[in-house]
């Protein structure tokens, strides 16, 4: 703040400046009739008059923030303004040179509005380029900043799409369901045959799942169905799955791989980790202007547990970054028995409902 500030400060005595100097010179080179002191005086004023004068429009333009609006909205009240600087500035300057006695003398007699009129028009011109630049260095600096905070999110976005991609492939996952597959090969070769097809659809649904921000929630109920078979060759009866899927639910879009990240995570922290095992529930429906993701399973919530691998603050990053503030993410005790991750999406109109 302080370098825009001296950086704006600058250019305005050096504009000015400048201004004084063209004054300068044409006084010279027409061989104007009047006192060197006279003649700096009055440039002098019109130089101080005329940073006043756009130092209290660029005070008026921040106020109504008029740089962060459309420039169509505002053209017809930056005319307007332009229009009320110059007749400030012109009341500025003609006050001053009456004040000190600074009129030339001689040439002919002219009324104050009239002299009002003509300094107004060409004050004018210097109020026209000086906000035609003002805005002209700001354009810049907004248009910069925004290729800067496009490049800093396609960094985040890379990022995270990294990060995601090695949470979906859990290795403890993956050598656990080839054991159950090598088990199941002479004792049952078709479950076999089956579960190497589930385990080969998750991982090309998780090394597909950063080509695309969302898929429909059928889609990614496939890919929950195949994990959960193949931890159920693993617990078998000690895992109990439960399904409550709205159909109208099913073309609604979500990120990908998130709903199986919430299961996996129901399946880590909370049936693993029981003797008996439990009960893992997929629910899905509308609640109001929200598309609502549940994953419930039986255990007692652990804040630490919770946040581990994907957890807490991935899942939260995601929707952040598809959704804004308008997704919701918890994780909770549903009841005694039950931890519940829920996800509630902005619910999209396509013809379904």
């Amino acid at each position: 703040m302080r370098t825009t500030n001296s950086r704006y400060w600058l250019f305005q005595f050096f504009g000015w400046g400048v201004v004084g100097a063209f004054m300068l010179f044409f006084a010279h080179a027409y061989d104007v009739q009047i006192s060197t002191k006279v003649l700096l005086s009055r440039i002098a004023i019109v130089i101080a008059a005329g940073i006043l004068s756009t130092h209290i429009l660029r005070l008026f333009i921040k106020w109504r923030e008029w740089l962060l609006q459309p420039i169509e909205k505002v053209i017809p009240w930056m005319i307007i303004s332009m229009v009320f600087m110059s007749m400030v500035y012109s009341l500025l300057v003609l006050g001053a040179i009456d004040f000190f006695n600074l009129s030339i003398e001689g040439g002919k007699k002219v009324s104050f509005w009239t002299k009002f009129a003509g300094s107004t028009v060409d004050n004018g011109l210097f109020i026209l380029p000086w906000t035609l630049i003002y805005y002209f260095y700001h354009f810049i600096e907004k248009s910069r900043r925004q290729q800067m905070d496009t490049l800093q999110l396609e960094s985040l976005i890379k990022a995270l799409e990294l990060k995601t991609i090695k949470a979906h492939i859990n290795p403890h996952f993956i050598f656990n369901s080839l054991n159950s597959i090598r088990a199941l090969v002479d004792e049952n070769p078709e479950r076999a045959r089956k579960a190497i097809t589930e385990l080969s659809n998750i991982l090309r649904s998780s090394m597909q799942s950063d080509k695309s921000e969302t898929v429909t929630l059928e889609k990614e109920l496939f890919i929950v169905k195949d994990y959960l078979a193949l931890e159920n060759m693993r617990f078998e009866d000690r895992l109990k799955i439960e399904y409550d899927i709205d159909e109208d639910t099913l073309d609604q879009p979500v990120p990908p791989m998130m709903l199986q990240t919430l299961v996996e995570n129901a399946i880590k922290h909370g049936i693993s980790k029981q003797i008996n095992g439990g009960v893992v529930r997929v629910i899905s429906a509308f609640k109001g202007e929200y598309h609502e993701m549940a994953v419930q399973n039986t255990g007692h919530l652990n804040g630490a547990a919770n946040t581990e691998g994907f957890g807490l603050s991935s899942t939260t990053d995601r929707l952040n970054l598809l959704y804004g503030n308008k997704a919701k993410f918890e994780i909770k005790q549903a009841t005694s028995t039950l931890v519940e991750a829920r996800v509630a999406i902005p619910f999209e109109e396509n013809g379904i409902r």
